[in-house]
């Protein structure tokens, strides 16, 4: 039967796809090492400094996504074509894993290969979630599909499907249509 610790934990993993950083524990009172305890105890893998993901959830489709989200000291969320593509609004097929962090942000550990960081200090009103993930919202990823050069067509499609699906208003298809003409 495991402890009461360990439980508070699996239900922080549990809401993080499984993921728990050492800054998690830290927040709620409990002892970081925990993590390090249940890493040699075969409960959990050590995926990076701080960054843990426990056995007892199960995978899913939604991992390489929040472990994106996580990997820079929680502060990552996912934006560009990355967001472009998990809000289903145009068919993009990005071959990177896009997060966005605070500009003030610095690592000295290596970003992973399937990352391509980028720097912006988000509002909150741009930032949303899907499956629990750190996303932004899909006019701020056509913003960002537009700053970074992505395809018209693309763009476009973006636009109407946003627009189709009232995750934009029409106020804002416009503004986005302007933005992307003056490109």
């Amino acid at each position: 039967m495991p402890g009461k610790v360990f439980t508070e934990v699996l239900e922080i993993a549990r809401d993080q796809h499984g993921f728990v950083r050492t800054t998690d524990l830290r927040e709620v009172g409990i002892d970081p090492k925990r993590l390090n305890d249940y890493w040699r105890r075969g409960l959990a893998e050590r995926l990076g400094y701080g960054v843990y993901r426990l056995h007892l959830v199960p995978h899913d489709e939604w991992d390489e996504f929040m472990h994106a989200a996580v990997w820079p000291d929680g502060r990552g969320v996912l934006s560009h074509e990355t967001a472009l593509d998990l809000h289903d609004l145009c068919d993009v097929n990005p071959n990177h894993i896009d997060v966005t962090v605070p500009k003030a942000y610095r690592t000295h550990r290596d970003t992973p290969l399937a990352y391509r960081v980028h720097r912006r200090d988000l509002d909150a009103d741009e930032i949303t979630a899907v499956n629990g993930v750190p996303i932004v919202t899909p006019g701020r990823a056509i913003i960002d599909g537009i700053e970074a050069g992505l395809r018209p067509t693309l763009i476009e499609q973006a636009i109407d499907t946003a627009q189709r699906q009232a995750a934009i208003t029409t106020a804002a298809a416009e503004r986005l249509r302007e933005l992307h003409e003056q490109r």
